[in-house]
Parts: C-alpha cells; structure tokens; sequence
C-alpha cells in the first residue's frame, strides 16, 4: 500500500504536468543484477526473456523479467556501448552497437546469441533502432543526426538535420514515434520518414527524452532522462501523468536518468540508468 499511494502523491505533488485523468502505478520490484547504465529494454518474442541494453558493460544482458535476476548475456566480446534492441519477425536481435557505429544482428535460440550481420552505412553513433512490419529496418544515429531506413540491407531512406535521435517505435497504424532528444521532442514520423507530429515545449517539457514503448491504444510511455521522469502521453497528446519528482533520487517513484521503456499487459520495466538497474511497476489503466 505505501508504494502505490507513494506514487500517486508523486502525480498529486507536480500539478503542472497532471492534465488528464490518467492510470496509477505501483512499484513491484527491482534487479539485483550487475548492470552499469542499463538503457534501452526488450521483451523478447516469446516474452520470456528481458533483453536489457546494458551500455556500461557493452552487452546484452537477458533479465528474467518476473524476478529481474541476471539469467544470461552476450555481446561483451565485441560490443562497445550497447544502447538499444528490437527483433524481427523471425526472432532475430537488432542491437544498436553504439561506438562501433553499428547495428549488429544476430540469431537467437533461447539465451544464445550468434551474430549473422550488421548495418552501418550512413549512421554513426546509433542509439536506437527498429525493426517495422513492413519489413525496414530503422536506426537513429544519435552521432549523425538522421535516422536511416535500410531494406534488404540496403539504404532506401533518410531523415536528416536531427539532434541526437534515440529511440524509435513503431505505432499500430505503421506510424514511427522517434525520441529527437537533442532538439528536446518527439516526432511522429510516416513510413517514409515524413515529419506528421510534434510534441515539444508545454506541458510536456522535454528535456533529452530517451527511450519510450508505445500502446496498442496510442498511448506513448517515454523516458524524460533529464528531468528523471518517465511520462505517460495519451493518444491525443494530452499529458496523463508524470512517475518522478524531477530530481535524481532512488526508490519507489524516484529515478535518475532513466532511459529504457517496455510494456506488456499491466506490467512496466524500466532502466533506472543512473542508479544501475531495472525496476518494474504494475499499471492499473483503469
């Protein structure tokens, strides 16, 4: 009971960002494992595993994504900077491999990662990528300011003049949410990289947003890194709530440079980057 009304006085205590009826949240739990600057996380297809982008380690780590414990992990053998995982239709991990300026791929079977390829023409520093239905492969280059869509391997479109772009998810229409956390937004972008939406400056005062998952419904969860805050955006843009005070801290509620979103069901995982672990929350969307 403490956790879930601590929460909620943490929405009560910011009116400046409540704007809409939105779900409440409690805190379920925490990693114990070793992690150094978890980003970017993912559920895999199956969803029995936790694909955790743990950039300090240079690795994949693979999380039980009930306890949280460390089950497996690859990737420290030739991975530098770790940053972001999606998979295909067939199971394959795309992981953005960030100081190698690289997407790195690989076959999975279980916990076990064997690399069969890589994209890198035309990005540098990527730190997020996206695999899309109708088959593209999409990635931000956080250090060349475009994302990039590849098909067959090969380059069929660009977005240039960004700042630092991040995560990029795909919505249920085909649509492409992309965190542009230099410029302090978040554009909606068209299967063939045309800006559709902005979302910047009031209410929602971005301020290098990272990582986000988004609903089925529209529902976009995203990582407000600077402001140690992960904000819940309903499909029409209202702000719904706002989990974080604002300033670094640690516990249930509180995060420091939190980066990494997923979502399953009522359930929420994510990086608490500066304090070194995962967290999970349960989400009652009322």
């Amino acid at each position: 009971m403490f956790y879930r009304f601590a929460a909620i006085l943490l929405f009560t205590l910011l009116p400046g960002y409540l704007t809409a009826a939105g779900p409440t949240v409690t805190f379920a739990g925490t990693s114990s494992a070793p992690l150094e600057n978890p980003h970017d996380l993912k559920l895999s297809p199956d969803g029995k595993y936790l694909f955790v982008s743990d950039v300090g380690n240079n690795r994949i780590a693979i999380l039980d994504p009930g306890t949280l414990e460390l089950i497996a992990e690859f990737g420290s053998d030739h991975q530098s900077g770790t940053h972001d995982v999606d998979f295909d239709e067939q199971g394959r991990a795309y992981v953005a491999d960030t100081h190698n300026n690289r997407v790195t791929i690989y076959e999975i079977e279980g916990t076990r990662a064997t690399l069969v390829g890589e994209l890198g023409e035309r990005i540098r520093g990527p730190e997020g990528v996206l695999v899309h239905p109708n088959g593209r492969v999409y990635v931000a280059g956080a250090w060349s300011g475009n994302v990039v869509a590849y098909e067959n391997g090969e380059v069929v479109g660009e977005l240039s003049g960004l700042s630092s772009p991040h995560d990029l998810e795909v919505t249920s229409s085909g649509d492409i949410w992309l965190s542009d956390a230099g410029n302090d937004r978040m554009l909606l972008l068209s299967p063939e990289l045309e800006i559709k939406r902005q979302l910047k400056g009031e209410p929602y005062d971005f301020n290098g947003v990272r990582y986000q998952d988004v609903l089925a419904d529209g529902t976009v969860i995203a990582a407000d890194k600077n402001n140690h805050s992960v904000k819940f955006i309903a499909p029409d843009g209202a702000l719904l709530l706002v989990l974080g005070t604002g300033r670094p801290g640690k516990g249930p509620g509180r995060f420091t440079t939190p980066e990494g979103v997923e979502v399953m069901g009522d359930t929420l995982w994510l990086s608490d980057s500066g304090n070194d672990r995962v967290v999970k929350y349960t989400v009652d969307w009322n």
